[in-house]
């Protein structure tokens, strides 16, 4: 079990494949991109497996998410998918991805077990899609989205973070379009991870302001904490109806008294928290050999220390070095 001294235990595995994406979104890395992580620095295959087999069968965990950086471009993804899904117990899993890969992908990830998607979408405006992820890729990712609802990746939920001068009129036309779609939207504040660390709290797209932007066309009823459990988004239903939109309040509304995830980014590293500045190796214990046993300690000796919060309230707090491509959303 991987338990905190805070009594939170975590059953829920994010997982990034790689730090490589091929958008360049404006809150994540700038134009040029960044420098990835050389091929003996990512974990094998073989390894990503071998240390979700440990979280699975020795740590309690029964959710697994793989993300990224962008995870369809992961070469052994179906093959990484298919041998988790024969895991015992089974690990329902997910995969958080930008869309483009998804026409192509998305039968075969279902073959090999995954369970659903979630696909990163901020805009219906090709041009503003352009501008914000610097990549003329709109068409791709809603081709995506419909690959994987046809696939049966479903709920098909679509991550959308508004940003100030660019989107931020969008949030109810975004929602009659997922409603429309069958998609389950969620918005996300726009948090510091972004590798510029241009980040200000001053002026972000809040919680509050996508509620009220939101009920000026749509009645949103409030599902309660009971329905919502250790999962990130507050969500509502839409209308009276059996539709639901999701917001993720990191910064304004902070939900980490119930979180229940732990990290690995794709060096191998356990993170306890996405705004951590410290990070633990498994990749070491892995190439020098240790027993799972050991891996598992070390693991669970790192989850002992995860912190009360994420600290984004505290007035010194700094950004993690390492950007969210490099240690998974």
């Amino acid at each position: 079990m991987l338990i905190d001294t805070y009594g939170r235990v975590a059953t829920d595995l994010r997982v990034s494949l790689t730090d490589k994406c091929n958008l360049r979104c404006t809150y994540c890395m700038p134009e040029e991109g960044l420098q990835w992580l050389s091929k003996t620095e990512l974990l094998s295959d073989d390894e990503i497996v071998r240390l979700i087999r440990i979280a699975v069968t020795e740590l309690g965990i029964t959710e697994v998410r793989f993300t990224g950086g962008e995870p369809l471009l992961r070469p052994g993804l179906v093959s990484i998918v298919e041998q988790c899904a024969a895991l015992e117990p089974r690990p329902r899993m997910s995969l958080t991805t930008n869309g483009i890969g998804l026409k192509r992908t998305a039968t075969a990830l279902k073959a090999a077990g995954l369970d659903r998607v979630n696909v990163s979408l901020d805009t219906l405006r090709p041009d503003v899609f352009k501008t914000l992820t610097r990549r003329d890729r709109h068409q791709d990712v809603l081709d995506g989205l419909k690959a994987a609802h046809e696939a049966g990746l479903t709920p098909v939920k679509v991550n959308t973070v508004l940003m100030p001068g660019l989107n931020e009129d969008e949030a109810p036309d975004l929602l009659a379009w997922a409603v429309a779609h069958d998609y389950e939207l969620r918005f996300i504040e726009q948090m510091p991870l972004d590798a510029q660390h241009g980040w200000k709290r001053d002026g972000m797209i809040t919680a509050g302001d996508i509620l009220a932007s939101l009920r000026t066309r749509f009645t949103l009823t409030d599902e309660g904490q009971d329905e919502r459990g250790s999962a990130p988004a507050e969500r509502w239903t839409v209308d009276g109806g059996t539709h639901r939109v999701g917001v993720i309040a990191s910064v304004t509304r902070p939900f980490c008294g119930a979180c229940d995830r732990t990290r690995l980014t794709a060096d191998g590293q356990i993170r306890t928290c996405l705004f951590a500045r410290e990070e633990t190796d498994l990749r070491g214990a892995l190439r020098s050999e240790a027993p799972d046993e050991e891996i598992a300690r070390i693991w669970k000796l790192a989850m002992w220390g995860k912190k009360a919060g994420s600290g984004l309230d505290d007035p010194s707090f700094l950004q993690p070095d390492r950007p969210m491509s490099a240690i998974g959303g």
